[in-house]
This record gives C-alpha cells, sequence and structure tokens, in this order.
C-alpha cells in the first residue's frame, strides 16, 4: 500500500538497513506490509530466535493471543533504546479486534507510551509504543 508520503513502512519509521522483529505472524497478517517492511529495510523480519539489538518491533496481536504486557516486555529485551514498537490488531469488527483500551492499559505497566495510531492495511491498525522518558533532572 504506497501513501502519498511514501511506503506506510517508510511512514512507520522503518528505513534501509533496520532490523525488525516481528512477533505473532500468522496466516491472517498483511503479507503487502511485511514486503513493504523488507523492501525498505533491506533485511527479512526476524522471528523470536533474534540474538541481536533491533531497531523496531512489529507485533501482530489479537484478541485471544494471551497477555499483552509481557509480550511488549519480552519485546523490549531485544529493542534499542530508540526504536518502536508497533503493536498490529485487527480493525474493528474483524476477527480478533483488540480495544484501543486494552493497548493503553498495558502500554504504562510495560513502561511505554503510546504515540500515534495508523491505519496500516485494510484488516489491521497499528499503534506506536515507544520507552518513556526519563525524568530530567
Amino acid at each position: 500500500m504506497i501513501t502519498p508520503t511514501g511506503s506506510m513502512a517508510t511512514r512507520m519509521g522503518f528505513k534501509t538497513g533496520d532490523l525488525i522483529l516481528e512477533v505473532g505472524f500468522r496466516d491472517d497478517c498483511d503479507r503487502a506490509l511485511r514486503e513493504e517492511c523488507i523492501s525498505e529495510t533491506g533485511n527479512q523480519l526476524l522471528d523470536g530466535d533474534v540474538q541481536e539489538v533491533v531497531d523496531g518491533v512489529i507485533i501482530w496481536w489479537r484478541e485471544d493471543d494471551g497477555d499483552l504486557v509481557d509480550e511488549l516486555v519480552d519485546a523490549l529485551t531485544y529493542l534499542s533504546d530508540t526504536g518502536p514498537i508497533w503493536v498490529l490488531t485487527p480493525k474493528v469488527g474483524r476477527k480478533g479486534h483488540v480495544h484501543p483500551s486494552d493497548i493503553q492499559d498495558s502500554a504504562p505497566t510495560a513502561g511505554l507510551s503510546q504515540t500515534s495510531t495508523l491505519s496500516v492495511a485494510p484488516d489491521w491498525t497499528a499503534t506506536r509504543l515507544v520507552a518513556r522518558k526519563s525524568a530530567k533532572r
């Protein structure tokens, strides 16, 4: 899906050379968005066996996937200090839809702040989470 301001992967902040960890991939995930991310970064998406620091995380999350806080904390283990976590959820009316309040409630518990939401694919919405900034002294 190409937007007037560039690819969706670009709008999500991904750039050439970025390493992206992908969690929760299943047959229902948007393949076009995945291909854009691969094309934009020049790297395959990494799975849960990653042993290196990544520049971003994509979590495909559905209503019955378990505890989102646990998944977010796990993702932080691999994430660079400045990288985003994108939680992709099925849109309203789609199987597995997640209420936005579930993400809003989980993010602070995991030490994250919600910054934006994008419609990234016909069936998926993405919510951007980043590590909370330390209080300045």
